[in-house]
Protein backbone atom coordinates (compact mmCIF):
# COMPACT_ATOMS: atom_id res chain seq x y z
CA UNK A 1 0.00 0.00 0.00
CA UNK A 2 1.41 3.72 -0.97
CA UNK A 3 1.85 5.85 1.89
CA UNK A 4 1.79 9.47 0.63
CA UNK A 5 2.68 11.23 3.86
CA UNK A 6 3.46 10.56 7.36
CA UNK A 7 2.30 12.92 10.28
CA UNK A 8 5.34 13.53 12.09
CA UNK A 9 3.45 14.59 15.09
CA UNK A 10 1.16 11.26 15.93
CA UNK A 11 2.82 8.35 13.82
CA UNK A 12 -0.62 8.76 11.24
CA UNK A 13 -0.50 8.19 7.72
CA UNK A 14 -2.36 9.66 5.17
CA UNK A 15 -3.19 7.56 2.21
CA UNK A 16 -2.87 8.15 -1.47
CA UNK A 17 -6.65 8.07 -1.77
CA UNK A 18 -7.17 10.69 0.79
CA UNK A 19 -5.00 13.09 -1.12
CA UNK A 20 -6.08 12.08 -4.90
CA UNK A 21 -9.73 12.68 -4.15
CA UNK A 22 -9.17 15.72 -2.01
CA UNK A 23 -7.51 17.15 -5.59
CA UNK A 24 -10.22 15.30 -7.41
CA UNK A 25 -12.76 17.81 -5.23
CA UNK A 26 -10.82 20.41 -5.55
CA UNK A 27 -9.67 20.92 -8.68
CA UNK A 28 -12.23 18.76 -10.56
CA UNK A 29 -15.34 19.44 -9.09
CA UNK A 30 -16.34 15.62 -9.01
CA UNK A 31 -17.00 15.36 -5.29
CA UNK A 32 -18.98 17.87 -3.02
CA UNK A 33 -17.59 15.95 0.16
CA UNK A 34 -14.98 13.71 1.74
CA UNK A 35 -15.03 12.08 5.19
CA UNK A 36 -12.00 10.44 6.57
CA UNK A 37 -11.11 8.25 9.03
CA UNK A 38 -8.43 7.02 11.21
CA UNK A 39 -7.84 3.36 11.44
CA UNK A 40 -6.22 3.17 14.83
CA UNK A 41 -4.82 -0.74 14.05
CA UNK A 42 -3.35 0.40 10.84
CA UNK A 43 -2.38 4.00 12.13
CA UNK A 44 -3.88 4.98 8.71
CA UNK A 45 -5.96 8.23 7.70
CA UNK A 46 -8.32 6.72 5.25
CA UNK A 47 -11.51 7.67 2.96
CA UNK A 48 -14.76 6.87 4.97
CA UNK A 49 -17.29 8.21 2.63
CA UNK A 50 -17.33 10.42 -0.54
CA UNK A 51 -20.42 12.66 -1.92
CA UNK A 52 -21.03 13.26 -5.68
CA UNK A 53 -21.65 16.77 -6.97
CA UNK A 54 -25.39 16.79 -6.63
CA UNK A 55 -24.92 15.73 -3.01
CA UNK A 56 -26.04 18.90 -0.24
CA UNK A 57 -24.70 19.81 2.95
CA UNK A 58 -27.38 17.66 4.67
CA UNK A 59 -26.13 14.73 3.34
CA UNK A 60 -22.61 15.39 4.51
CA UNK A 61 -24.09 16.00 8.26
CA UNK A 62 -26.31 13.38 7.86
CA UNK A 63 -22.95 10.89 7.00
CA UNK A 64 -21.06 11.62 10.07
CA UNK A 65 -21.59 9.87 12.90
CA UNK A 66 -22.89 10.15 16.22
CA UNK A 67 -20.78 8.24 18.54
CA UNK A 68 -17.27 8.26 16.78
CA UNK A 69 -15.23 11.11 15.54
CA UNK A 70 -14.27 12.08 11.61
CA UNK A 71 -12.65 14.86 9.56
CA UNK A 72 -14.76 15.76 6.86
CA UNK A 73 -14.34 18.34 3.50
CA UNK A 74 -16.80 20.20 2.01
CA UNK A 75 -16.22 22.26 -0.79
CA UNK A 76 -19.02 25.65 -0.73
CA UNK A 77 -20.00 27.16 -4.10
CA UNK A 78 -21.79 30.64 -3.70
CA UNK A 79 -22.30 33.13 -5.73
CA UNK A 80 -20.67 36.60 -4.20
CA UNK A 81 -23.02 39.96 -4.11
CA UNK A 82 -20.82 41.53 -7.24
CA UNK A 83 -22.92 38.16 -8.86
CA UNK A 84 -19.36 36.03 -9.11
CA UNK A 85 -18.96 32.62 -8.58
CA UNK A 86 -16.72 31.55 -5.63
CA UNK A 87 -15.91 28.46 -3.64
CA UNK A 88 -14.20 27.99 -0.28
CA UNK A 89 -13.27 24.65 1.70
CA UNK A 90 -14.31 23.93 4.87
CA UNK A 91 -12.16 21.51 6.81
CA UNK A 92 -14.40 20.23 9.89
CA UNK A 93 -12.74 18.12 12.83
CA UNK A 94 -16.33 16.36 13.90
CA UNK A 95 -15.70 15.03 17.70
CA UNK A 96 -18.93 13.93 18.88
CA UNK A 97 -19.69 14.18 22.96
CA UNK A 98 -20.64 11.00 22.67
CA UNK A 99 -17.60 9.12 20.93
CA UNK A 100 -14.49 7.59 23.23
CA UNK A 101 -11.60 9.82 24.79
CA UNK A 102 -9.04 8.19 23.27
CA UNK A 103 -10.90 8.76 19.67
CA UNK A 104 -11.05 12.88 20.62
CA UNK A 105 -7.81 12.70 21.80
CA UNK A 106 -6.46 10.75 18.76
CA UNK A 107 -8.24 13.43 16.06
CA UNK A 108 -7.24 16.13 18.01
CA UNK A 109 -3.64 15.21 17.88
CA UNK A 110 -3.11 14.57 14.07
CA UNK A 111 -5.99 17.23 13.11
CA UNK A 112 -2.86 19.58 12.00
CA UNK A 113 -1.24 17.08 9.98
CA UNK A 114 -4.19 16.51 7.75
CA UNK A 115 -4.90 19.53 6.74
CA UNK A 116 -1.23 20.41 6.24
CA UNK A 117 -1.48 17.31 3.51
CA UNK A 118 -4.71 18.51 2.19
CA UNK A 119 -3.37 21.67 0.90
CA UNK A 120 -6.13 24.64 -0.50
CA UNK A 121 -8.31 24.86 2.49
CA UNK A 122 -9.85 28.20 3.53
CA UNK A 123 -11.87 27.59 6.52
CA UNK A 124 -11.57 25.08 9.59
CA UNK A 125 -14.15 24.14 12.17
CA UNK A 126 -14.88 22.11 15.25
CA UNK A 127 -17.93 20.33 15.82
CA UNK A 128 -19.03 17.99 18.65
CA UNK A 129 -22.80 18.65 17.99
CA UNK A 130 -24.69 19.90 14.43
CA UNK A 131 -25.47 22.97 15.47
CA UNK A 132 -22.05 23.42 15.80
CA UNK A 133 -21.15 23.00 12.16
CA UNK A 134 -25.01 24.36 10.67
CA UNK A 135 -25.54 25.47 7.06
CA UNK A 136 -25.96 29.00 7.94
CA UNK A 137 -22.33 29.36 10.00
CA UNK A 138 -20.81 27.99 6.88
CA UNK A 139 -22.57 30.25 4.48
CA UNK A 140 -21.95 33.15 6.93
CA UNK A 141 -18.28 32.72 7.74
CA UNK A 142 -17.61 31.98 3.37
CA UNK A 143 -18.73 35.63 2.83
Amino acid sequence: MAMAFKMATTGMWVTDECKNSFHQMKWKKVLRYIVFKIDEKSRLVTVDKVGGPGESYDDLAASLPGDDCRYAVFDFDFVTVDNCRKSKIFFIAWAPAASRIRAKMLYATSKAGLSRVLEGIHYELQATDPTEMGFDLIRDRAK
